[in-house]
């Protein structure tokens, strides 16, 4: 049995990780399905999946990782994972995962009358939802499930020392727990080098030394895939990583929390209500001068 991948190909896009709305870690990045369906005449298989997806979702809220098990018997139970990315609120991590089921039942099809996919991966932009039957084939977590490389080089003729620079630090990062932008449920890491943002992710189900080697090769692949591109994002089973190179430095991309971004966009709206308020009063005034200059001069035509 083997996972078919669809894949959603963007030639160039921003790091979703580091600038992006509040919406877009709900973005549709690739989905897989298994080729094989499980029959379901009793519907068991069917409500241990629809189980499976109540406990991720709920589990969601509280943490960015869980690995849960639906159903007792080697036939119909279903193990599943959800991961959130690093730098996501927990509010944000529930938004995100809580998309998933009705998009799996969606891109794989599937319910009691027809029986569900064995295995099935759905990936957005800032969570994930793998599921598998009990007894599904095990695959390598280094495995490429979907890269997407920037169209364009970067000119820079130091850009890949300083990529490679970038690729150390996520590396260490992910073991260590060293990060500029929050973690937790794996090892995750988002930072810069001079003109390169990085980003690295692993499942939580990774060990920091097997984290460290999946984010390792997944910076190999990218830089095999994607040569001297100036983006590239790779998944592999168990890790991503993302890389972004910017001629003019890399702008202030601190995820903010739930108050700081309402505060920046209080103080963005207070600063538009100011400036209409004050182009209006320019306005007016230009307008009263020249009313009076044209009285004045009406005045002297008199004469």
């Amino acid at each position: 049995m083997k996972l078919t991948y669809q894949f959603f190909i963007f030639w160039f896009f921003l790091p979703f990780f580091a600038i992006s709305g509040d919406d877009d870690y709900k973005n549709l990045i690739f989905k897989g399905c298994a080729n094989q369906k499980s029959p379901d005449p009793t519907g068991v298989f069917s409500q241990n999946l629809k189980n499976l997806f109540t406990s991720l979702v709920s589990q969601s809220s509280q943490s960015s990782f869980a690995s849960v098990t639906s159903g007792t018997d080697n036939t119909t139970a279903v193990i599943g994972v959800f991961q959130c990315r690093g730098d996501l609120q927990n509010a944000q991590c529930y938004d995100c995962v809580s998309k998933i089921p009705k998009l799996v039942s969606k891109l794989c099809g599937g319910g009691r009358d027809d029986g569900n996919v064995v295995a099935a991966r759905v990936h957005l932009a800032g969570c994930y939802i793998r599921y598998e039957s009990s007894g599904f084939r095990q695959t390598s977590g280094t495995e490429m499930l979907f890269r997407v490389c920037g169209k364009k080089d970067s000119n820079d003729p130091g850009f890949v020392g300083k990529r490679e620079t970038a690729f150390g630090m996520a590396e260490n990062g992910v073991k260590t727990g060293s990060s500029g932008g929050g973690g937790g449920g794996g090892g995750f890491y988002a930072g810069q080098y001079e003109s390169v943002y990085v980003l690295g992710q692993c499942e939580g189900s990774l060990g920091n030394s097997d984290c460290g080697e999946c984010v390792k090769d997944g910076f190999e692949k990218a830089k095999s895939e994607c040569g001297e591109s100036n983006s590239g994002q790779v998944y592999l089973q168990k890790c991503f990583v993302s890389y972004s190179y910017y001629s003019h430095g890399v702008p202030n991309i601190e995820p903010l929390s739930g108050g700081e971004k309402r505060q920046h966009t209080e103080r963005t709206i207070a600063l538009a209500v100011g400036g209409v308020f004050v182009l209006g009063f320019v306005i007016v005034c230009l307008l009263v001068l020249r009313s009076a200059m044209k009285k004045k001069s009406n005045k002297y035509d008199a004469y």
